[in-house]
């Protein structure tokens, strides 16, 4: 029983797919109008200290519609392990909230609030991992391809956190996933490591990017540069840019392939236009989900700790 969400490695196989069933649900009570409030009289902090548009959109509205309230703390607030220790700022906050939801630059940051922090927390994205994402992901996934263990996902570029986060997530749940990157850009290799050992199906990570698009049902890229590389821009636009998804790279997958991207994308550069707006890409699904997955993930997050305290 998972107490805190900081990445998928820590959940089981039936932890991450409950999340995404409960999600489902969430989903459809919102569409037929089925109000509930599981979160009621719930009070959550959310620290930002990176800009965020769906992170934080999804986050405050789900926690609206479960009938609790959102705080947020951006970084000039609170200036996280400078104006104030992180371990201090995770008591702090247990004094007052129900749980704490960070997007930070450090992942070592977001493990010591959950170290310290009696009250739930969850990770919305660091430099290492961004799990919440990939749930919304699979999510999508799985409602316009069903079962997910027959599929192939190649994941195009930068071996990023969120590359990361989808291979935890294999790890754990049956998915084949080929990371397809230049030489020099690939996953976390403890991450790729770990998946590799637990997972499944195959993991494979290659620079040919062919082969690696071969019989793939998914096609996922992301930024070449995240928030915090911005200086690198320059240089990896050259090194990236074979990697490029556009229709000719959509071609080498299968003929349905579908398009994903966990925004926001820089349009020109790792994705064209004609692949983002196209009938392939389901990017727009994903970011509608961002806010049901969320909303799975609290619900279930309040209900494991009242359950634990029991």
């Amino acid at each position: 029983m998972f107490l805190d969400f900081i990445s998928l490695a820590n959940l089981t196989e039936d932890e991450i797919v409950g999340l995404m069933d409960l999600a489902d649900s969430l989903k459809e009570d919102l569409r037929d109008g089925n109000v509930t409030h599981p979160l009621k009289g719930k009070t959550f902090a959310l620290i930002f200290e990176k800009p965020s548009l769906r992170t934080r959109v999804t986050f405050e509205t789900g926690i609206f519609q479960l009938g609790g309230h959102g705080i947020v703390l951006e970084s000039g607030q609170i200036r996280l392990g400078e104006r104030e220790s992180v371990p201090d700022v995770a008591r702090n906050l247990e004094r007052w909230v129900d749980g704490v939801i960070a997007r930070t630059f450090s992942h070592e940051a977001v493990v010591d609030l959950a170290l310290h922090a009696r009250v739930p927390v969850v990770n919305a994205l660091t430099d290492k991992l961004h799990p919440c994402q990939v749930v919304a992901d699979a999510q999508t996934l799985r409602e316009h391809r069903g079962d997910l263990s027959s599929l192939k996902l190649a994941f195009v570029g930068d071996g990023n956190n969120v590359c990361a986060s989808w291979l935890n997530f294999a790890a754990r749940v049956p998915l084949n996933v080929t990371v397809v990157c230049p030489k020099g850009y690939e996953p976390d290799p403890d991450i790729l490591a770990f998946a590799k050992r637990e997972a499944k199906g195959e993991i494979v990570v290659t620079q040919d990017i062919e082969a690696g698009m071969r019989n793939s049902d998914a096609v996922y890229t992301d930024v070449w540069a995240s928030m915090g590389q911005e200086d690198e821009g320059d240089a990896r636009k050259k090194i990236f840019a074979p990697f490029q998804v556009n229709a000719k790279l959509m071609s080498l997958a299968k003929k349905d392939a579908l398009f994903l991207h966990c925004l926001p994308a820089k349009r020109g550069f790792e994705v064209t236009d004609e692949v983002m707006d196209g009938p392939q890409s389901i990017v727009f699904d994903e970011a509608e989900n961002r806010l049901h997955a969320q909303k799975a993930i609290l619900v279930q997050l309040i209900k494991n700790n009242a359950e634990a305290k029991a």
